[in-house]
């Protein structure tokens, strides 16, 4: 017989904040040990009460503005009660009766053809804290307690694991992009609910629920082996199926069940009284919907025409700083294709030598489009703007007026240049007898030394032509 995998997601996004959800210790990057990042509110101490984070609307919000979805101008919070060692208030603040997204839709185009994903929901909560255990002890971290997430939730569309890598991976590329999230280092974990019919059916299967993967390669892994567990059992009995909660041994490759799946009421939900209902009015969402990014694939799309390679483009959009340095960078002026390879080649080369990376990139667009600038108008040469590029990153210079004060002008006067270039034919007889002898690697490095001691100044084909004028 032939089946149908049936596959739902709900996805939780750490939210790209400065400070949690319902208090003022910092987000997701903040905590450089365990618990360095915690207040008595987000500890759950008696007598404290959560504070909105007016910022996590806003990106919830431009969330499902990119995923289509219908804004709620009326939201509200409940607690979902289950008790574990990370969670210090026995509840969750989260959002059941009143989400502040509903209705969405996401298109996605893999090897089967184009396909709409429907999304049910997108909901704001606090992230619980974190258990690290070591041998015979287990330790809690609540670092990571009530940093904002989002959990979008899907309607069971998916059809192949095929379908939910091509789905995650644009969710990564949108949020990335547009600053909503890191979407890394388990800022971004998937709960996958899993059901195999025959093919044909209208009626659903047996539900599993395999929790919190983060891994694109491991959800693929464990999407295959719990499908063919479903259609095993069956077309052979093997065993019975029941509804449950399951992970997933990346090691092993196989899914084991961990309890039985909860309903909504094992949680007792009940609206939240400490937090006031959010009142979403026309001004404050137009103010949201002016401020949206650009659709990620809209923005690949320029970036395609402006000649920028497709790998360059997938490089870009992953990263919201580098994105937005090069858009910015454009604004000013500069030509997309040249900032592009200014950023990706020029600044990434200069960080990895000091073994940083893009991440860690410090200069502005006004800085990077002053460099540009300058070496597209003739001001002086690429070599130059790259020395002066060093010095913006190292040392947070002024281009322009760093450029004055090394006398990087392009524009220096062709008699200083002639007699640096006297000066070295004079200093390296040895290579100049060379050169006339018909080595022309010798003439490679009586130019090399005309420009160290120009120090980059003038254009480079100018002193290499002058140069073997006057070796003639």
């Amino acid at each position: 017989m032939n089946y149908e995998l049936v596959i739902g997601l709900e996805t939780h996004v750490e939210l790209s904040t400065e400070s949690k959800i319902f208090c003022s210790c910092g987000g997701h990057s903040s905590p450089k040990e365990p618990n360095d990042c915690v207040c008595p509110a987000c500890s759950g101490m008696p007598g404290m009460l959560p504070v909105m984070n007016k910022r996590v609307v806003e990106l919830a919000v431009t969330a499902g503005l990119m995923l289509n979805c219908e804004i709620s101008r009326y939201t509200t919070f409940d607690k979902k009660n289950y008790y574990y060692p990370d969670l210090p208030c026995a509840y969750q603040i989260t959002q059941l009766n009143h989400p502040i997204c509903t209705n969405g839709l996401v298109n996605l185009k893999t090897s089967a053809g184009s396909r709409d994903i429907r999304i049910k929901q997108i909901h704001m909560e606090e992230d619980a804290g974190k258990l690290v255990h070591e041998g015979k002890f287990s330790f809690v971290d609540f670092n990571r307690t009530s940093v904002p997430l989002i959990e979008i939730v899907t309607q069971p569309d998916f059809r192949s694991a095929e379908e939910v890598v091509a789905y995650l991976t644009k969710l990564k590329s949108m949020f990335r992009s547009s600053g909503i999230s890191e979407c890394e280092e388990g800022a971004m974990r998937c709960d996958v609910n899993i059901s195999v019919r025959p093919e044909g059916s209208e009626e659903f299967g047996v539900r599993t629920e395999i929790k919190n993967m983060s891994s694109l390669e491991a959800i693929e892994k464990a999407i295959r082996y719990e499908s063919q567990r479903h259609m095993d059992a069956l077309e052979f009995e093997t065993e019975e199926l029941v509804q449950e909660t399951r992970r997933f041994d990346d090691v092993s490759g196989k899914t084991f069940a961990m309890r039985n799946k909860e309903t909504e009421a094992d949680y007792r939900y009940f609206p939240d009284a400490n937090i006031m209902p959010i009142i979403i009015d026309d001004e404050w969402l137009e103010q949201i919907k002016s401020a949206k990014p650009v659709a990620v694939d809209e923005k690949a799309e320029g970036y395609r025409e402006a000649g920028i390679s497709e790998k360059e483009i997938e490089m870009i959009i992953s990263n919201f700083k580098i994105s937005k340095l090069l858009d910015d960078t454009i604004a000013l002026g500069c030509n997309a294709k040249d900032s592009a390879v200014w950023i990706l080649t020029d600044c990434a080369g200069i960080l990895r030598k000091d073994g940083k990376t893009l991440n860690e990139l410090e200069v502005t667009a006004e800085q990077l489009s002053a460099i540009i600038k300058m070496v597209d108008s003739g001001d002086i040469n690429r070599t130059a703007g790259r020395k002066i590029l060093i010095a913006v990153i190292e040392d947070g210079v002024d281009p322009v007026q760093y450029c004055k004060e090394q006398g990087l002008d392009r524009k220096v006067d062709m008699s200083a240049i002639e007699a640096v270039i006297d000066e070295v034919i004079a200093a390296n007889p040895t290579a100049v007898a060379d050169y006339k002898g018909g080595k022309e690697k010798a003439l490679q490095a009586i130019f090399g030394a005309c420009m160290r001691q120009l120090k980059g100044a003038g254009d480079p084909a100018t002193i290499k032509a002058t140069l073997v004028q006057k070796l003639k």
